[in-house]
């Protein structure tokens, strides 16, 4: 039978492709394939991918680093968009400017080359820039949100758009991008001058946190849920939980510690299990399904509300049609 979705596709699209695993391409090697699957190396790859995809009336999604996703079992019917780097790394003064696919690692790296702070804190953190930005990464502190100064992505109607910090809608661990589902292409973040062995210092001391207290060892999506604001604590669970507040960028007390209060570290659906090294991470232990996964997110959510009254959010997303 002819796929003339396919046909149209290359057609357009050089060296797209039909039926690929998705689990490859996710950090937590989970997932089916993608009816259709892209390689865009430029932005103007991404927005003839995206272009042919809306003509032709087919679901696309856009993957960066595939750190912090959850593909379906089933995979994605339309067309998935790998995006590489979408142009190089430019340092000019205070500001760096990298095209969404870059690795936050190189980002990390080329601030400290050039003695700039205010990525440092990111050090060890997986993914890329773009997706970075998407979910307002933060950790130890520092949030992206702090040095972002404009933001180039795919708005309404999946046009291009440029957004200053202001516009960019952060909030704790989200922004405007995440909330409605657009594609970042390029952004520009603005740091300061500071001490390039101090940095490096830092930076190195996170990657080494990392190693020592997540379970890195194992495919995971990273934390999973969101951590928890002291605001919706109810004080009578909060005095339990006093000596666990930390400033993230404002006071929270990490998701973990209810997952651990309810009883569920090391609970295990399938292949997926709640880590006995880091409660906030789910991983895969070989051959888990998304399903698995789901599962047991459900799981800690209704356990921690009945236990504390409180809605743990959900930091991953699930890419499925």
């Amino acid at each position: 039978m002819i796929d003339a979705i396919f046909q149209a596709l290359e057609k357009e699209l050089l060296g797209v492709q039909k039926n690929v695993l998705l689990a490859p391409y996710s950090n937590f090697k989970i997932g089916g394939p993608a009816g259709y699957f892209f390689n865009a190396n430029t932005k103007e790859d991404v927005l003839k991918a995206v272009a042919v995809s809306q003509q032709l009336g087919i679901a696309v999604f856009v993957l960066g680093g595939g750190t912090n996703l959850i593909f379906a079992d089933e995979g994605f019917l339309g067309l998935v968009v790998k995006i590489g780097k979408l142009g190089e790394v430019v340092v000019e003064g205070e500001t760096i400017s990298a095209g969404a696919g870059v690795g936050m690692d190189e980002m990390v790296t080329v601030s400290i080359k050039h003695s700039l702070k205010g990525l440092e804190w990111a050090g060890g953190l997986p993914g890329t820039f773009g997706g970075a930005i998407r979910g307002n990464a933060g950790a130890f502190g520092g949030e992206i949100k702090d040095t972002v100064m404009q933001v180039e992505a795919l708005a309404e109607n999946m046009q291009p758009r440029i957004f200053n910090n202001s516009e960019c809608g952060f909030s704790y661990r989200s922004s405007i991008f995440k909330e409605k589902n657009w594609v970042i292409l390029s952004a520009s973040v603005r740091l300061q001058p500071g001490n390039a062995t101090e940095l490096q210092a830092i930076a190195d001391s996170r990657v080494a946190y990392r190693r020592k207290n997540h379970p890195l060892e194992y495919p995971s999506a990273g934390s999973v849920f969101k951590n928890v604001d002291v605001k919706k604590i109810l004080p009578e669970f909060l005095k339990q939980f006093v000596d666990k507040i930390k400033q993230d960028p404002f006071p929270i007390v990490p998701a973990a510690w209810f997952i651990i209060g309810a009883g569920l570290t090391g609970t295990q659906i399938g292949q997926a299990q709640i880590s006995t090294k880091h409660s906030n991470y789910i991983i895969n232990l070989g051959g888990a399904k998304a399903q698995d996964v789901l599962g047991l997110i459900d799981l800690v959510k209704n356990k921690v509300k009945e236990r504390y009254n409180i809605e743990l959010e959900v930091e991953v997303q699930y890419v499925a049609n």
